[in-house]
């Protein structure tokens, strides 16, 4: 990986829960666009790029670590409580230990996506021989659209909750350092196809959870409706998807 995609991994999180910080209250239309927007675009690559590149080769494993990171990531919820689908559930007085435990369960969801990330493109050109020097950075920007909106909602979270914005701070600088230190440790390490093919599924799995879980809670009302910008902005989501296609 380089340079800047660590930085654009932990830019973006420090960014969004900054601006939460600032300003101290959630816009709950503006937040539910980008989540749309972004669950859109998650799945939209997870079929068009990291699926196919999973499936492509001979990994007899790799369905099972695709089920296990949907296992996983419903797990995990269990101590964020879905705040990287965005949802904010704390109200002022909230018992403080909820928001650490929330921080965990992101940090941990984090650390388990960025595991692929350092080889992902070495593992995409082997199988697709696009040739030296390609780079397939679609893990990267769909981990990076879901972290911002979780990054705001946790920020959001521990203003209500009353923390100072020092300890704030330094919980969400914890979170953002998550994904570029597993992806950090991994870049170093030796990994055939058939590990990598397994984080990759590990990942996927998660982002099929994450992905669908938000689309299907589009409609705010539970009525099986989508208001139309809303669906603007899926469609829009799933077409940039589409246009990274090459």
């Amino acid at each position: 990986m380089a340079i800047w995609e660590y930085l654009a991994l932990l830019t973006a999180v420090l960014f969004s829960g900054g601006v939460a910080l600032l300003i101290k209250t959630e816009s709950k239309n503006a937040v539910q666009f980008l989540l749309s927007f972004s669950g859109a675009y998650i799945l939209g690559i997870t079929v068009l790029h990291l699926m196919p590149s999973v499936f492509s080769g001979e990994f007899k494993t790799a369905g099972f670590w695709l089920l296990g990171g949907f296992f996983i990531q419903l797990l995990l919820e269990q101590l964020s409580k879905g705040v990287e689908h965005g949802h904010i559930h704390a109200h002022p007085g909230a018992k403080p230990g909820f928001a650490i435990s929330i921080m965990l369960g992101l940090c941990l969801h984090a650390f388990i996506e960025g595991l692929p990330l350092s080889n992902y493109a070495e593992f995409h050109d082997a199988l697709h021989s696009h040739g030296e020097n390609s780079e397939d950075h679609h893990l990267l920007f769909g981990i990076i659209l879901h972290k911002i909106p979780a990054a705001f909602a946790l920020m959001i979270l521990f203003v209500k909750s009353g923390y100072s914005k020092t300890i704030a701070l330094i919980c969400l600088f914890l979170f953002a350092s998550m994904s570029p230190l597993s992806a950090l440790i991994t870049a170093g390490m030796k990994m055939d196809l058939n590990l990598l093919a397994n984080l990759v599924a590990l990942v996927v799995g998660s982002f099929l959870h994450i992905s669908t879980t938000i689309l299907f809670e589009a409609d705010d009302k539970r009525q099986h409706t989508v208001s139309w910008r809303k669906l603007l902005v899926i469609v829009a989501g799933l077409g940039l998807s589409m246009f990274t296609l090459h």
